[in-house]
């Protein structure tokens, strides 16, 4: 398969889930971001955000999901608030959560590779979010647009899952074994998954193929300077911030989650 067969497949098995997604947690956002200045960003996150200053700032996220994270960002007080992703269906609702919560942001319907040209230079930051980078087959080319995103000096911010839970075989829910490394961490195939992509509840369903990749830290670092974006902070975290690898979080000996920061030159 080609890149853009995967792209294709993942766009199609993300506006799948979607209307799952909306079921079990959409009527909630929409009630939080109601609140004046609601957040869902955990403390780590808001106060590394707050550090690198996000009032009177543009910040656009590639793979925004329903916008709930960008949203947050603008009631953190930045003052322009971009947001992509590949799906149409999250998208749709990422436009509802903004009417419904009167704030102003714009997202946008696009392939990450493909986000407009008019966007070049425009942003202070570029936000990336969990779970976005192992939706990319081709790791370079995502940092790449980074780049074209970011103004000079502008700062690139990722809050991630870490890959070395991809060597990992998925935990289930109130499990007490150890882990079990079922995966090399140089694996450089695409990695196909037909399983559920409903994280929140755990529903099954006859699920379309879905496409991932497990790139590595090195691979993720190098690929953001070969774009003139300068690594300033990397920190690794034993704690889980998705809703996948939390029974692992006990063991305190894994690493789960990392936050990088750059700074394009």
């Amino acid at each position: 398969m080609k890149p853009k067969d995967y792209i294709e497949a993942n766009r199609k098995a993300w506006n799948q889930v979607a209307p799952i997604h909306e079921k079990a947690r959409f009527e909630k956002l929409i009630n939080d971001f109601r609140k004046p200045k609601f957040s869902l960003l955990d403390t780590l996150e808001t106060k590394k955000l707050l550090e690198i200053g996000l009032k009177g700032k543009s910040v656009i996220q590639l793979g925004c999901n329903n916008g709930r994270e960008l949203l947050s960002i603008k009631n953190l007080g930045a003052k322009r608030v971009v947001g992509i992703d590949i799906s149409s269906e999250f998208i749709r609702q990422a436009n509802e959560l903004k009417d419904t919560s009167h704030i102003e942001a714009e997202f946008v319907c696009s392939e990450v590779y493909k986000v407009p040209k008019k966007y070049d230079d425009s942003f202070d930051i570029v936000y990336i979010s969990i779970g976005v980078i192992s939706w990319m087959p081709d790791v370079s080319a995502f940092f790449e647009v980074c780049a074209r995103l970011l103004k000079k000096g502008g700062t690139l911010f990722i809050y991630e899952l870490h890959p070395f839970v991809n060597m990992i075989e998925t935990p289930e829910k109130g499990a007490d074994g150890s882990p079990k490394i079922t995966m090399s961490y140089f694996n450089k195939k695409a990695n196909k998954e037909v399983a559920s992509l409903d994280y929140y509840d755990g529903s099954t369903y006859e699920s379309l193929p879905q496409y991932w990749f497990g790139h590595r830290i090195s691979e993720v670092i190098m690929a953001m300077i070969s774009h003139g974006v300068m690594l300033k902070i990397f920190e690794e975290y034993p704690y889980d911030i998705s809703y996948i690898f939390k029974p692992l979080e006990k063991f305190k000996k894994i690493p789960l989650s990392y936050i990088l920061i750059g700074e394009k030159i």
